[in-house]
C-alpha cells in the first residue's frame, strides 16, 4: 500500500512576501530642458516686459508713421520740383510747427487771460460747492479739512500731463523728419523680414495702409479746423467764458475717434454753468448738432472711401485702442482698423473662405 505523496505545495500567490507599492517608491519627475529652448523662453518673457514698459514709445513711433505717411505726398510734390528729399522734408516739418508755434504765440495772450478767468471762475464755483453743497456730496468729491483747494490736484495733473505732451510732441515731429527724409530706405528694411513669397501681399497691404493713414491725416486735420471754427463762432455769439480755450480743446478732442468731441463738451458746459444753468444745458444740443454735421455731411466728404468703417467698427476700434493704449491708442486705432479689410482679402481668405471675404466686401461697398 503506497503511503501518500507528500510534496511541499506550491505557494500561493497570497503566501509570496508583499512587493513595494507603488505609493511607497519615491518619484522623481525631472525635466530637461535644452539651453537654446531655455533661451527662448527667457528672451520671450523679457520681449514682453519691454513692449509692456516702452508701449507708449510704440504709440508714439506708430502716429509718427502715420503723419510722416500723410505728409509724404507734399515731400514727393517737392522732390519732384528738383528739391532733395532732405531739403523737402526739413522743409514741410519746419513749415507745420513753426505755423503752429506761430499760432499759440499770436494767441498766448489771449489764451492765458482766459486761463487765468478760469481759474478765478472755477475757484468760484469751488467756493459755492464747499459752503452750499450738502457734506456727503464733499465727501464724494475727497474734499477734506486738511486740503485747501479741489483744484489745486486738478492743476497739477493737467500741468504734468502739459510737460509730458511737450516732450511727446517733440520727440513725434523728430522721429516725423526722419521717417520722411529715410522712407523708402525704413520700408525695405522691414521688407525684408517677409519671406520672398509674401512680398507682393506685404506690398499691396503697405500701400492700402498708406491710403488709409493719408486720408486719416488729412480728413483729420480738416474736421477738426471745421470743430474748433465751429465751437469759437458759436461760443463767442453766445458770449461763453473762453471761447478760443475751448476751440482749442474741440481741435484737439476731434482727433479722438466718435467719442472726443463729447469729451469737448464737459469744460464748455462747466464754464456755461458759471454764466447761467440755461447756458450750460444750451451746450449738450450745440455741440450734437456738430458732431451730426461732422459725421453725415463733412466726414464723407472729406475722407471719402479712405476709411470705409461703420461706426459700430470705429466705437470698437476706439475701446480696443484706448484700453490697450491709452490716449495714444485710440489716436491710431482709426486707421489701423481701416487697413483690416485689406488684412482679410489678402492674408485671411484661405482661413475664412472665399464666401466670408466677398459678403464683406459687397456689405463694406454697398455701406460707402
Amino acid at each position: 500500500m503506497r503511503t501518500p505523496d507528500h510534496r511541499p505545495e506550491a505557494p500561493s500567490e497570497t503566501a509570496r512576501p508583499p512587493r513595494p507599492s507603488a505609493a511607497a517608491d519615491d518619484h522623481q519627475l525631472t525635466v530637461r530642458l535644452p539651453w537654446a529652448t531655455l533661451l527662448k523662453v527667457v528672451g520671450v518673457i523679457a520681449l514682453v516686459w519691454l513692449v509692456r514698459e516702452l508701449a507708449w514709445l510704440v504709440m508714439l513711433l506708430l502716429i509718427a508713421v502715420i503723419i510722416a505717411v500723410g505728409l509724404a505726398p507734399v515731400v514727393r510734390w517737392l522732390e519732384q520740383c528738383r528739391w532733395p528729399r532732405w531739403l523737402a522734408a526739413a522743409t514741410v516739418v519746419t513749415v507745420l510747427v513753426a505755423v503752429m508755434i506761430g499760432f499759440l504765440a499770436l494767441s498766448w495772450s489771449s489764451l492765458s487771460r482766459e486761463g487765468a478767468d478760469v481759474g478765478a471762475r472755477l475757484a468760484q464755483v469751488e467756493h459755492e460747492l464747499q459752503t452750499r453743497a450738502p457734506q456727503p456730496v464733499i465727501a464724494i468729491l475727497g474734499h477734506s479739512s486738511d486740503q485747501s483747494s479741489l483744484i489745486v490736484p486738478i492743476l497739477e495733473t493737467m500741468t504734468r500731463s502739459l510737460l509730458s505732451f511737450a516732450a511727446a510732441f517733440v520727440l513725434a515731429w523728430i522721429l516725423v523728419l526722419y521717417l520722411l527724409i529715410e522712407a523708402e530706405l525704413t520700408y525695405a528694411w522691414v521688407r525684408g523680414f517677409a519671406p520672398a513669397s509674401f512680398r507682393s501681399r506685404f506690398d499691396q497691404t503697405a500701400r492700402r495702409a498708406r491710403e488709409a493713414a493719408f486720408g486719416y491725416v488729412v480728413g483729420n486735420v480738416v474736421t477738426s479746423v471745421c470743430a474748433a471754427a465751429y465751437v469759437f463762432a458759436a461760443l463767442s455769439l453766445l458770449h461763453v467764458p473762453a471761447a478760443l480755450l475751448l476751440a482749442m480743446l474741440a481741435f484737439l478732442f476731434d482727433f479722438v475717434p466718435v467719442l472726443g468731441f463729447f469729451f469737448a463738451c464737459a469744460p464748455a458746459v462747466a464754464m456755461a454753468s458759471t454764466i447761467s444753468p440755461f447756458l450750460a444745458l444750451s451746450m449738450i444740443p450745440l455741440y450734437l448738432a456738430y458732431h451730426f454735421i461732422e459725421n453725415y455731411l463733412i466726414g464723407p466728404r472729406v475722407y471719402g472711401s479712405q476709411l470705409r468703417l461703420s461706426n459700430v467698427a470705429v466705437l470698437l476700434a476706439f475701446a480696443v485702442g484706448a484700453s490697450l493704449g491709452g490716449v495714444a491708442g485710440a489716436l491710431i486705432a482709426l486707421p489701423l482698423a481701416a487697413v483690416y479689410p485689406a488684412i482679410e482679402r489678402l492674408w485671411l481668405r484661405e482661413s475664412f473662405g472665399e464666401e466670408v471675404v466677398t459678403e464683406h466686401e459687397r456689405l463694406r461697398v454697398r455701406t460707402t
